[in-house]
């Protein structure tokens, strides 16, 4: 899995970000094997990773993010600002409506990806885990003159994920106190009216459909209690259904050149008929005028192999790179499975092969192809997910 280095265009696409979240008390219950990379902080399962994914696809588990930073804003500029910036609508968001949203470069590429709710006084944000600090440093520098605050709260508020559409109830024994903020309900891959999508799908037949996610915020210190005996499953569960389901996750799905076409997340986060915001012209231009240079695919991977390609890891075709993998895992009716970028050239029914470089969990250091396949490799088959 990729971390987010899209603030410097010259670090490694493959380096993980720090972790600035407590580690999570949840790692005290039985069997707790810790995550590394990325989610380190959190389980990475208890014990028994498919029952745990099965639990969680059915809505019965919750899977603990509290490694996710939590930030606030308030004021009554909160919205109207945080419009001005990112690229979705935000002015007059209803209370309790989840959206997404991101912020991008000034040339277009993906910076942040957040998750916005808002209570009718606060806007409550989660993002990647080690990315809040500098997400409020850079909010603050916009501030200027308008009637906004931004605050760090991730040492207070805990982050809880689970399978639950609108309107679902919780799983039984999860106690999540009643002035909680409101939960984010992941719009994903639900297509706004003033959105697009570069899936090679129907809406209707959209695999993130099977997938509807939701983000419970509750007080860190009482993570422990609120959480009780419901069962608990693992990141290697929750990014499991979230690859079957090619929902794009900031460093993992994107690098310093990503912009948003790449991985279909004009879908849910991007509105194409706002008003000006940073990255823009990018956005507008590649939609109207043009392809984006890489595109999205979800490898099914030979499953004769124990191991499991690295983030990064090199993706062939004819003795040539031409992508590599961004998340790779073991989905409980898929099989390993794994999603990639590769070149839009690339044919779709082309024979691939993975190099199986650092496949014992340190990520892949791009280099020659070579090198790459002397690691060995696994033979794989792509599902188009961005269209070529």
């Amino acid at each position: 899995m990729t971390a987010d280095t899209s603030a410097d265009p010259t670090a490694d696409p493959t380096a993980q970000p720090a972790t600035t979240a407590p580690v999570s008390p949840l790692l005290a219950r039985p069997a707790a094997v810790p995550a590394e990379g990325s989610d380190a902080g959190v389980a990475w399962h208890y014990g028994d990773p498919n029952r745990e994914q099965r639990l969680l696809a059915t809505g019965a588990a919750v899977t603990d993010l509290s490694h996710r930073g939590v930030l606030t804003v308030t004021g009554p500029d909160r919205l109207s600002w945080l419009h001005s910036l990112t690229t979705q609508s935000l002015t007059g968001l209803p209370a309790g409506e989840g959206v997404e949203s991101l912020v991008l470069s000034p040339h277009g590429h993906v910076e942040h990806a957040l998750h916005v709710v808002d209570d009718g006084v606060t806007v409550w944000l989660t993002v990647e885990p080690g990315t809040a600090p500098a997400l409020v440093d850079w909010l603050r520098r916009m501030q200027f003159m308008l009637r906004v605050e931004v605050a760090d709260v991730t040492a207070a508020w805990a982050v809880l994920g689970l399978v639950a559409a609108a309107g679902a109830t919780l799983p039984a024994g999860l106690r999540v106190p009643d002035d909680a903020p409101p939960a984010w309900q992941d719009p994903w891959p639900r297509l706004g009216a003033t959105s697009a999508s570069y899936a090679a799908v129907p809406d209707d037949e959209h695999p993130g459909l099977e997938r509807p996610w939701r983000e419970v915020l509750v007080p860190r210190e009482s993570l422990d209690a609120v959480v009780g005996d419901t069962p608990l499953a693992g990141s290697w569960a929750s990014e499991a259904l979230r690859v079957a389901a090619w929902r794009p996750r900031l460093g993992h799905e994107s690098d310093h050149r990503t912009i948003p076409h790449e991985d279909d997340w004009l879908r849910t986060a991007v509105h194409l008929q706002k008003g000006c915001y940073r990255g823009q012209e990018t956005v507008a231009r590649v939609h109207n005028l043009g392809r984006p240079p890489r595109r999205l695919v979800l490898l099914h991977l030979d499953g004769s192999e124990h191991a499991l390609p690295a983030a990064g890891a090199a993706v062939v075709h004819g003795g040539r790179q031409v992508g590599f993998v961004t998340t790779s895992a073991r989905h409980h009716e898929l099989g390993p499975v794994a999603l990639a970028l590769v070149k839009r050239s690339l044919p779709v029914d082309a024979t691939l092969a993975v190099s199986l470089a650092g496949a014992d969990g340190v990520p892949a250091v791009p280099g020659s192809v070579d090198a790459e396949v002397d690691a060995g490799s696994l033979a794989a088959s792509q599902e188009v997910i961005v269209r070529p």
